[in-house]
This record gives structure tokens, sequence and C-alpha cells, in this order.
């Protein structure tokens, strides 16, 4: 499988992903809490007929996603109970959509079109709007992740030869290239609560893609999995010491894997296994004991 072709199945599978995370942690928390009160709430749509909750505040009473209007176009929301889903627009184009919310709620991160059509990674406050937070000297840029305090941001931005970097984004530093593993293309998903940390995937001097780690001085650490085609890193703890993400082995199967900073790799299994009933009793297993054996 070539690496365009992993990047196109590991989107499909962060968009599955949601519904099975959803499930999962419902199984969990009712064999944990059987009597725990339940409530669902459909959040609407801004006028169209689709909408899609991509994250959530630390509290749970913060989220934020996309949503089409009456229009069919696809538009950011922040949605709370009191105010409902607002649209947080454009930069002058006819789409956005939000990746990302800060703990609190305040600051939201996606990206958007603006009026050439281009996507732009994008930082919005209640005060402040919808701001542009520019590339790598191309044209375009997405905004995955946000730090707790939203100060720091993340995502992938073109350079002048139209390659996606990842970036780390500041107020006071703006967009911050985080380099590669000696190819040409990186991408940053997720940063620590810390804001000292952040991980994503990179091409190696052999185009590969492989998961990484990066501090905020800008140093890439390659993440283990060396015996995979290719592998990315999606999520972070709040001090930066566990990832996980998702590898490709040698047969183009996807698997699941957790990294600590003090045990190193966790060897990714074949993703077939974790749908079915002996992959469900390992997952309970695996948050009772902190480890998937």
């Amino acid at each position: 499988m070539n690496s365009q072709h992993f990047l196109q199945r590991r989107g499909q599978y962060q968009r599955v992903g949601v519904w099975r995370a959803l499930v999962l942690v419902w199984v969990v928390v009712a064999w944990a809490q059987p009597s725990l009160a339940q409530r669902l709430i459909w959040l609407g749509t801004l006028g169209g007929d689709e909408s899609e909750a991509r994250s959530v505040s630390a509290d749970g009473s913060v989220v934020v996603g996309s949503a089409r209007n009456a229009a069919g176009q696809g538009r950011a929301f922040r949605w709370t109970e009191a105010g409902g889903m607002q649209d947080l627009g454009t930069l002058g184009g006819d789409w956005s959509e939000a990746r990302g919310v800060s703990a609190n709620g305040s600051v939201v991160v996606g990206t958007a079109r603006d009026a050439a059509g281009q996507g732009r990674a994008f930082r919005w406050t209640e005060a402040g709007g919808m701001q542009d937070l520019g590339t790598l000297g191309g044209v375009k840029s997405a905004a995955y992740g946000v730090s707790a305090d939203g100060s720091v941001v993340v995502g992938r931005a073109s350079n002048a030869t139209g390659k996606w970097r990842a970036f780390r984004w500041t107020a006071a530093r703006g967009m911050q290239d985080l380099g590669t593993l000696g190819g040409v293309e990186s991408e940053a998903y997720g940063v620590s609560a810390n804001c000292s940390f952040v991980v994503g995937t990179a091409r190696d001097a052999a185009g590969v893609w492989r998961a990484i780690r990066s501090t905020a001085a800008g140093r890439m650490q390659k993440l283990g999995t060396q015996d995979v085609n290719s592998s990315f890193a999606n999520g972070v703890s709040d001090n930066g010491s566990v990832v996980v993400g998702m590898a490709e082995n040698a047969a183009g199967q996807l698997s699941a894997f957790r990294w600590t900073a003090t045990g190193g790799d966790a060897r990714p299994r074949h993703a077939a296994g974790w749908q079915t009933e002996r992959g469900l009793w390992r997952i309970r297993r695996w948050f009772r004991s902190g480890r998937l054996g």
C-alpha cells in the first residue's frame, strides 16, 4: 500500500472511529457503572441535513464540529446547551469545519476556505472571531489540534514547494515548521495539555510515514513501530508521556498502538482482532491493567 492510500485510509478510520469510540465508551461505562443515568442530545444542524461533532471541552459543555446550512454548505460550529449551535463562519469562502476545542471551550480550531477557495487553518475566539493562521510559504493549511489552554495550535501547512509540513502555532511565534524525519512532508494531529509535545506523522528519508513526537523546541522523535510500513500518532496524554495511533504492517493491515516514553513501542496488533468478542475482552483487560497483552 502506498503512503497516499495509507493516509486516505487513516482519514476513513478517524471518521468511523468516532462512532466506534462512542460505542466503546458506552460499553465500558455501562460495565463499570450499570446504574449510571444516560442522556442523548441531538445537536441539530444549521439549516441543512447533516452535522458531525468532532471534539468536546473538558467538562463536556461545549461541542465543536461541522454542520450543513440551508444552502448545503459546511460550516464550523460551536454548540452549548444554552446557546445551541453557533455558526463560526468562514474566512471569506464557502466552507469551514472545526476540529478541536480548548479545555474551557473558549478557543476553537479547524479549517476554513478563504476568498480564493483555499483551505486555511483558523483559531476562533468569541472576542476575536475567526483568525487565519497563515501558511509556511504555500497557499493551504489546516488545524487539527489545540492545547488545553488554547495557546498552541497544531496541524499541517504547505510550504513554498507545495509540500505539507507539520506546524506548531503560538501568538508569540506564529507558525513554526516542525520539520521531517529526512523526507519532504509531515503533519501534526495533537498537542499535549501542557503544550510541550506535538504528535503526528512525518516521512523519513525513504519516503515512509512514521509516527512522531516533537518537543516545543522542535526536536522530532520517531516512535518505534520499526516492523510496520507506515504509522501515525493521533493522540497524546496531558504530560506527553503516552502517545496513541495506528500503524500498517507489511500485509496492509491497520492496528492501534500505544507508546510510552519509558516503555517505547507497544507492538500493534492486527486490526481485525479488535472486531471480535476476543477483541472486546482484550480491550476490557487493557482498561483494567493499562496494557494490551
